[in-house]
């Protein structure tokens, strides 16, 4: 079975980001496992509570087939994580997916993996990104090689989609 981790903030992730992938993967029979920096209930921006199975210190490469980053303002609590960079770059050098939404990929862009690869981010991120090094293309969704990023909740049926199909191939 594919497993892949969704990263979430405690609080104020986007809740579009989480529940429409989160329906998309588990209805193609891939295994999602939640993990924040608490566990227990964590609360969407709108109106979701959701389940943290696991901390995010917890997560181990050889566990998951992906990464996924869920945005909204909480991620921001990830963008300077010294632990979150070393956990993208230990996926993106073992060639597992790595997948963040809206204003997350600034936690890839962080993290130096996006040097050279096509990306995209929910506007406010373009800097970020660019600083980054990453080739911004403001579409909705991006994938480049294993990397696959979006711009935001409205591009989360999408996303999810295109996370599914990568994961499984």
């Amino acid at each position: 079975m594919k497993k892949i981790v969704f990263v979430t903030a405690p609080k104020t992730f986007r809740d579009e980001e989480y529940i429409e992938p989160k329906e998309i993967l588990e209805k193609a029979g891939i295994q999602v496992t939640t993990a924040s920096t608490v566990k227990g209930e964590i609360f969407g921006k709108i109106k979701i509570k959701a389940q943290s199975q696991m901390l995010v210190t917890d997560i181990k490469v050889e566990d998951f087939d992906g990464i996924f980053f869920v945005g909204g303002m909480g991620s921001a609590i990830y963008f300077d994580d010294k632990f979150i960079h070393k956990l993208v770059n230990d996926f993106y050098n073992a060639n597992k997916i790595v997948s963040a939404i809206c204003i997350a990929p600034t936690i890839l862009a962080n993290a130096g993996v996006l040097k050279g690869k096509k990306a995209t981010v929910f506007p406010d991120g373009e800097p970020a990104l660019i600083a980054g090094g990453a080739n911004y293309t403001a579409q909705d969704v991006e994938v480049d090689g294993n990397i696959i990023t979006g711009n935001g909740p409205m591009s989360a049926k999408q996303f999810g989609k295109i996370l599914r199909d990568k994961i499984l191939n």
